[in-house]
């Protein structure tokens, strides 16, 4: 045994690499394949609890990893897209998802890998359609998780004889506590519940432990699972944290309730293997199944619980950006199309109230150095982008509702309005590239450039302020000052930019704060030529 155990222990690490890189690739081909819609699926389709559960079952099983589908749901909950007791759902939905890898692994088509694997092959390299090369790569994932299986597999072959492990797996079966800290320390480790159970079913096959030690490290290996959640959610919002806390929450729950019925739930196994003549890697599977599903179906009617214990343990106001619209009503489309007018304008202030707010996190930024800004104004900005499609497509529903000649004026400007302030959204985050640029490759901007990169900066914020101001209030002698304000920027931007020449003359500044300086300034000017824009509508 001893002059085994480093090939041994190489094969089953060469064989674990082998199947995580395959279920990753495996993933992301499926991913590519269905297209960048699974978002707007989570988004559209968590309506109520039972809904979410669904889509989340869906979206794992498209991307094989129910890691994958929490930690995108944890990004949605903190970009604003989702509620917690949605996300609750969808976190449950899960788990039921990544139980299909492992009735797939269940199936032996392991003697079929290798000519998968040459067929994935002839798809990705002779094929230039990405249609047929997504094909090729879910196919060659699909392989290659086999052969990780089979080299795991026949690396863990001579533990048949080896005292200790025999002694451990006498342990677990004896002591199920031992199991379980075993599953989850195991998943913990290799971040991937399907490969521990994927480990779990080659020793089961191999006679390696008993039903009764197996099903705790099956138990464990959800707990663990929720790591990939958890880091996920570090640095994130707090309601992201706590979507992540309801991962945690909803296994550990599960994982003490099947203990409990440790006993029971072995013989109902036994019995459903033999009613049923399951193979032995089939009975992990029909286990995990099993225990995914009792757990949502049993946990299910206490969303609103969980979502109350994790707001509990994580206290703290949520500064979510909503990304969602405010003001919004499709039922007003028909009932009342002045109504519905009057609320597509309030949702372009509301659009570009967040140009304002991305406008200050990014002068946050120059003059600090807080990087946290950088992820609040891509935040900002993909809620800009979001507005920006639903406002427009309420608009075009409009467009088809009888309107009167001020309001179809009305309804023709909020299009300028939204392209508008969209714009300004896409050069304030051209403004962070450039800091990080700055801050990326130590560019140092002189004293006398940063002071005079912040007075234009508040003075275009200022004039952006004036203009949203304006079109609320549809105040044309305020209009008329922020076209008097453009003028200003303007003069500013060819002035700043003549000083700038001569620091650079002198040596002050270097070439690459040139760049950097001459290139904010140019933004902050096209920022102050959409603000003018924006008041050309108001009459």
């Amino acid at each position: 045994m001893e002059d085994n155990f480093q090939e041994m222990i190489f094969q089953f690490l060469g064989g674990l690499g082998l199947f995580l890189f395959a279920i990753k690739y495996m993933g992301d081909g499926l991913q590519k394949a269905a297209g960048d819609r699974l978002r707007d699926i989570l988004d559209k389709f968590t309506t109520n609890p039972f809904m979410g559960v669904l889509v989340g079952m869906i979206i794992t099983v498209l991307i094989q990893s129910s890691s994958g589908t929490t930690v995108i749901t944890v990004g949605l909950v903190s970009a604003g897209f989702m509620t917690l007791r949605q996300a609750i759902g969808v976190i449950m939905g899960a788990n039921i998802g990544t139980t299909v890898t492992a009735f797939i692994i269940g199936i032996d088509v392991g003697e079929y890998a290798y000519p998968i694997m040459a067929l994935g092959a002839i798809f990705l390299f002779f094929f230039k359609k990405s249609t047929i090369q997504n094909i090729g790569q879910v196919l060659f994932g699909f392989a290659g998780l086999f052969i990780g299986l089979e080299m795991m597999s026949s690396g863990m072959k001579p533990l048949h004889d080896w005292q200790p492990f025999l002694e451990l797996t006498v342990q677990m079966s004896d002591i199920p506590v031992l199991g379980l800290v075993v599953g989850t320390v195991f998943t913990l480790i290799v971040q991937s519940s399907s490969a521990t159970v994927g480990i779990l079913q080659g020793l089961y096959a191999e006679g390696l432990i008993p039903l009764q030690g197996a099903l705790p490290v099956l138990f464990g290996d959800n707990i663990g699972t929720t790591i990939t959640a958890i880091l996920a959610s570090i640095g994130a919002s707090v309601a992201a944290r706590r979507a992540a806390a309801t991962h945690v929450l909803f296994n550990i729950i599960g994982s003490v309730i099947f203990m409990l019925l440790l006993v029971p739930f072995t013989a109902y196994v036994e019995w459903i293997s033999s009613v049923l003549n399951l193979e032995n890697k089939m009975q992990i599977a029909f286990a995990h199944g099993t225990f995914n599903v009792a757990n949502t179906i049993i946990q299910l009617p206490f969303i609103g619980a969980l979502a109350w214990i994790v707001t509990k343990l994580i206290p703290g106001e949520d500064s979510v950006i909503a990304h969602n619209p405010k003001y919004l009503d499709e039922n007003l489309i028909a009932q009342s199309p002045a109504v519905a007018l009057g609320q597509a304008k309030m949702e372009v202030l509301h659009m570009g109230s967040y140009s304002v707010q991305g406008m200050e996190e990014a002068l946050n930024y120059l003059q600090s150095g807080d990087t946290k800004a950088i992820g609040n104004v891509e935040q900002l900005e993909e809620a800009i982008n979001n507005l920006d499609r639903k406002s427009t497509d309420y608009l075009v529903k409009l467009s088809k509702q009888a309107l009167s000649q001020t309001e179809s004026n009305l309804h023709h400007n909020l299009f300028d309005n939204i392209r508008d302030i969209e714009r300004i959204g896409d050069h304030v985050e051209n403004i962070v590239e450039l800091l990080q640029y700055r801050d990326a490759n130590r560019v140092k901007l002189s004293d006398d450039a940063q002071a005079e990169l912040v007075e234009m900066y508040e003075f275009t914020m200022d004039t952006v302020r004036l203009a949203l101001q304006s079109l609320e209030k549809n105040d044309p002698a305020l209009a008329k000052d922020v076209y008097a304000r453009e003028n200003e920027i303007d003069v500013m931007e060819r002035k700043l930019r003549k000083m700038h020449i001569y620091r650079l003359n002198e040596g002050i500044c270097s070439g690459s704060a040139g760049i950097v300086f001459a290139d904010i300034i140019s933004n902050l000017e096209r920022i102050g030529d959409h603000a003018k824009n924006i008041v050309d509508t108001v009459k």
